[in-house]
């Protein structure tokens, strides 16, 4: 939701983004089911977010770090989550430079289709507006890759955001689906690969197991696919050690 007093300078700033960050395409649409389903995808450092803003062509909300919501925060988190792998001798520009971007982040990150995620008990707060919006038709995209290596594509993914599937579950009485999405950005396209289905009946530890199991395999095969190219991967490493997918 777009708050008065910042959505002009939202709207410029999404302008602007548009109009010199590369345009994507999307493949793989058809396998997106006809119900609301959650979107997995790899984040390629910050292209996961711009792709899911800009350039898919359906109606959705982006989990988003609710630290990158509030420009208080915005600095420590971004230093350490973007910058903190740069040569040490770098650290103090990322430094300031992640002071200078909060109160931009604050803006860009409160009025595009967000839902914020934290980590303490505000998560069941994420967990209630993620059902939301799923039961008002709207696609969820999540990325949930951390800071453990799983191959040259992906990073671990983190399983907990698969309890959404549960919470929606009881209310709607729908097994929900998750998409995987390989976002290839010197491709300039991003692939939705074929859904997995929540299974209400079975230990809630396994399904999260499972299906982020399935989406990280899903997302590996997708690149593997592929001509070969370099991969933006998720920790802001230099440009040189960008592994390629093949």
């Amino acid at each position: 939701m777009q708050h008065d007093e910042t959505a002009p300078l939202y709207k410029f700033i999404k302008g602007a983004i548009r109009t010199f960050y590369p345009h994507m395409t999307a493949e793989g649409l058809e396998n997106l089911p006809d119900e609301p389903c959650i979107i997995v995808g790899n984040h390629t450092q910050m292209n996961g977010p711009i792709a899911a803003e800009l350039y898919m062509p359906f109606p959705r909300c982006t989990w988003c770090a609710g630290q990158m919501m509030d420009k208080k925060e915005v600095p420590a988190y971004a230093f350490q989550d973007f910058w903190s792998q740069k040569p040490q001798w770098t650290h103090p520009f990322y430094k300031l430079l992640s002071h200078a971007i909060a109160p931009v982040c604050e803006v860009i990150f409160n009025n595009a289709e967000t839902i914020g995620v934290y980590h303490d008990a505000r998560i069941l707060s994420t967990f209630r507006t993620t059902v939301e919006k799923l039961s008002e038709g709207l696609n969820v995209v999540i990325f949930p890759e951390h800071d453990v290596r799983f191959n040259n594509i992906l990073y671990e993914f983190q399983d907990r955001f698969i309890d959404v599937a549960k919470l929606y579950y009881r209310k709607t009485q729908l097994a929900l689906s998750f998409v995987p999405l390989y976002i290839a950005p010197k491709l300039h396209k991003m692939y939705f690969g074929k859904p997995v289905r929540f299974m209400p009946d079975a230990p809630m530890e396994e399904e999260r197991r499972r299906i982020a199991a399935y989406l990280m395999d899903e997302i590996t095969a997708i690149a593997l696919s592929l001509p070969r190219h370099r991969v933006i991967p998720y920790r802001n490493i230099p440009k040189k050690d960008y592994p390629y997918n093949i």
